[in-house]
């Protein structure tokens, strides 16, 4: 021992000796990491490039500068259906995937925690749901017992019979959308009044953005944010839509090791910015609180439940948050995005346009009972998802500890894997012509559809399994009538800015949505 702390005073006493072996450190580790990752991984043997299966550094860089989804896509096009986009953390396209990753596990004998089987699911990697170790869960966030128990709470806000409510006569849906076509046609008429016969030119995507937030304001909280009338976003929207790509660049660098320079960063230059959105949330929710029991909202459900299951103020207000943001920014993207495709591909808008003016004379007539019988724009909306899903990315499990076999891939426990719906909804073993915005491969049955190369189960906008959106039936309801509505009463053409509008944009995972400028002008009847 003496011989030891000899020598180790002997090295300390030569400062350029410490320095040297430090440096030696520094630059052997790097290295033999990635020697490791390269070829002693578990998941060496998966396809990719080797700058990717090397480091995590190329793919947080990607995300967080938001190309990784357009990024992922072309490795899928060169390497095939399953990819190594990190050095633990796969990427999959094949149908499969979604069955194997986001299903539910079987149960396991012997294998219990707290009274329930263990990994009952691959649950959600917390590099991507959750900035700090302390922050306050949602049902984003939530685990498999508890987000089955929040969205027993949340059904009946989506159940058939509030869908009827909501969507109805007097009901919300129709209230905004009457609204958003009386505010075009004004724009139409101008300033002097006139019947509007030249029409205008109008940034589409501001004005999706305006209504979903307006209908998401009523449905989760009980109020519109008055953005339709207003003509401009709310302060609380505005700060949460200017969040995404803080967030993109946060889960960067908890992807590379530093969950505690986020929390750092958190407590110093993010407090005051977080600070902010705290008090404008507690205002919103405070005003829904204060509102008479038994109303028909989401929120009412969490609300039966306050007391039992001691839900805190501030997951009440990160839950509304986290509802807001997913029934109303996706949509918004959504008719964004198939309204753009439609005006890109003229001869789709005007398939579209017969079907809608010859099925309605009146505007009244035009429901979401009635514009579920369209088949073409169903259609429409299905291939829009496809081309266009809201969510790119960052759909990322964990493996259990044990492995799962993905897709006939058999994937060590602990690796992070997701199936990407940008690369899957465009991949070539999926689709035929992926990169046609073609609705006609979706007016056919699944069983035609896989014959002809079209891959209906591919396409998983609302997730899979246990976790899926609760808001499917509402999102189509919306989708239907608003698209179907604004067809009737006005045509439209894509401005030349406007054009290769998707490629432009970047994605955090959400899109970070470019202005969609369009001519348009109402349709002039008898």
């Amino acid at each position: 021992m003496s011989g030891i702390r000899d020598l180790l005073g002997e090295a300390i006493s030569h400062p350029m000796l410490v320095l040297g072996s430090i440096l030696v450190l520094l630059l052997t580790y790097p290295l033999t990491t990635a020697l490791y990752n390269l070829f002693l991984h578990p998941l060496h043997r998966f396809p990719g490039p080797l700058l990717y299966a090397a480091s995590p550094y190329p793919w947080a860089i990607r995300h967080a500068l938001g190309t990784s989804a357009f990024h992922t896509e072309r490795l899928h096009a060169r390497y095939g259906p399953v990819v190594r986009i990190g050095p633990n953390h796969l990427s999959f396209t094949s149908p499969a995937a979604w069955r194997d990753a986001y299903n539910a596990l079987p149960p396991r004998p012997g294998n219990k925690a707290h009274g329930h089987w263990s990994w009952p699911e691959m649950p959600k990697s917390k590099t991507f749901t959750s900035a700090t170790d302390d922050q306050e869960t949602s049902i984003l966030q939530a685990e498999y017992y508890e987000h089955g128990r929040l969205r027993r709470a949340l059904a009946p806000g989506f159940a058939d019979a509030a869908l009827k409510r909501w969507t109805g006569p007097g009901g919300t849906l129709k209230v905004h959308v009457d609204l958003l076509v009386e505010k075009l046609k004004g724009k139409c008429r101008g300033d002097e009044g006139s019947q509007g016969s030249e029409g205008t030119v109008l940034n589409m995507e501001k004005w999706y953005g305006w209504t979903m937030f307006d209908i998401g304001g009523e449905l989760v909280w009980g109020r519109t944010f008055g953005c339709l009338d207003k003509e401009e976003y709310h302060p609380w929207v505005d700060f949460l839509m200017g969040t995404l790509k803080a967030a993109a660049a946060m889960v960067s660098i908890i992807y590379l090791g530093g969950r505690e320079l986020v929390r750092i960063l958190f407590n110093t230059v993010g407090q005051k910015s977080i600070e902010t959105l705290r008090k404008m949330t507690e205002e919103i929710l405070t005003d829904r609180l204060g509102m008479e029991e038994g109303r028909v909202d989401l929120f009412e459900g969490l609300l039966k439940h306050r007391d039992e299951w001691n839900l805190s103020f501030e997951k009440l207000s990160t839950s509304g948050l986290v509802m807001t943001m997913g029934g109303s920014e996706t949509l918004a993207s959504s008719l964004s995005g198939t309204t753009y495709l439609l005006l890109e591909n003229p001869s789709t808008w005007k398939r579209l346009a017969e079907e809608v003016r010859t099925a309605f004379t009146n505007a009244d007539d035009i429901t979401v009972k009635a514009t579920a019988q369209l088949p073409y724009l169903t259609a429409v909306i299905n291939e829009g998802f496809r081309m266009y899903p809201p969510v790119v990315a960052d759909l990322v499990r964990v493996v259990p500890p044990e492995g799962k076999e993905i897709a006939g891939h058999f994937v060590a426990g602990g690796a992070l894997v997701e199936v990407q719906p940008w690369s899957a909804n465009h991949s070539a073993d999926n689709w035929v012509d992926p990169w046609t915005f073609n609705p006609d491969r979706f007016l056919v049955s699944e069983e035609e559809a896989r014959a002809a190369g079209n891959i209906f189960e591919a396409s998983q906008i609302f997730s899979y399994g246990p976790r899926n959106c609760l808001g499917r039936n509402l999102a189509y309801a919306e989708m239907r009538l608003i698209l179907a509505r604004l067809v009737f009463e006005f045509d439209m053409e894509l401005q030349d800015d406007s054009h290769d509008w998707i490629m432009q944009q970047k994605t955090y995972p959400l899109w970070d949505r470019l202005p969609l400028n369009v001519h348009i002008k109402p349709v002039m009847r008898n």
